[in-house]
């Protein structure tokens, strides 16, 4: 049986991490994120998911 294909999601720095804590920077970072209102597309899954959820206040995220 084939996998079922996972939808990606686009991820946009939308908020500075100035004055935020090491690992909320170090979670932008991680998700491939190097400059304010960069867009990365990212797989849809569990690990991706928590990452976006520790900096969910400074990103924007939309499903492909």
């Amino acid at each position: 049986m084939p996998k079922k294909k996972e939808k990606n999601l686009v991820v946009t720095w939308k908020r500075s991490t100035i004055g935020r804590s090491k690992d909320q920077k170090a979670t932008i970072a991680a998700l491939g994120l190097n400059r304010l209102n960069q867009t990365v597309v990212v797989p849809n899954n569990q690990v991706i998911l928590g990452m976006i959820k520790k900096v969910e206040h400074l990103v924007e995220v939309t499903e492909e």
